[in-house]
């Protein structure tokens, strides 16, 4: 069942749909986070204002490093971190649909890491609500408006609870690190 539902949600986002998955924090609304009509169906269906930021899924250090700079501090970080925490990078290469910055999160649950593996490029990751809405707990929450506008969800965990935020941060070049969301 896992593979079947990972090989359909890879084949959504390729085609710039979008797809509701349990994420390593809370239940995600997605997309391939380097095409910018998937990315604005995302504020379309969130009724986000596009000036909100939107994190982003990769699998690994490696992927990291095609889309942004990587510092050292940032790669000890990466490396010792054992909660799931999305780092702000400013110095953008090859992800032309984010401009001045881009938030990232490298995520440990194995849903998300076989989901990015095989669709080999990062994915958007935004709570499954209506934007200034209580993001659900569980995915029996999630609003059925919501879930019928997106062209998949994810069987997987589906009774699990998600009722956790990443933690953001900003590495400074010198190494200090500055918490925005705790």
């Amino acid at each position: 069942m896992l593979n079947k539902t990972l090989d359909e949600a890879v084949e959504i986002l390729k085609k710039g749909g979008t797809i509701i998955y349990p994420s390593d924090t809370v239940w995600a609304l997605g997309c391939d986070a380097t095409n910018k009509i998937a990315i604005n169906k995302i504020f379309k269906i969130k009724k986000r204002d596009r000036r909100l930021p939107l994190i982003c899924l990769m699998n690994s250090i490696e992927m990291l490093e095609r889309y942004v700079h990587v510092g050292n501090e940032e790669k000890k970080f990466l490396k010792s971190n054992n909660f799931p925490t999305t780092i702000i990078y400013e110095k953008i290469k090859n992800f032309s649909t984010f401009k001045n910055s881009v938030a990232i999160r490298i995520p440990e649950n194995l849903y998300c890491q076989n989901l990015i593996k095989k669709f080999n490029k990062p994915i958007t990751s935004t709570s499954v609500n209506f934007s200034g809405q209580k993001s659900p707990n569980y995915f029996k929450e999630i609003n059925p408006e919501i879930l019928d506008r997106v062209n998949h969800i994810s069987k997987i965990g589906l009774h699990k609870k998600m009722s956790r935020a990443s933690r953001i941060i900003k590495i400074s070049e010198d190494g200090t690190i500055k918490i925005l969301r705790s």
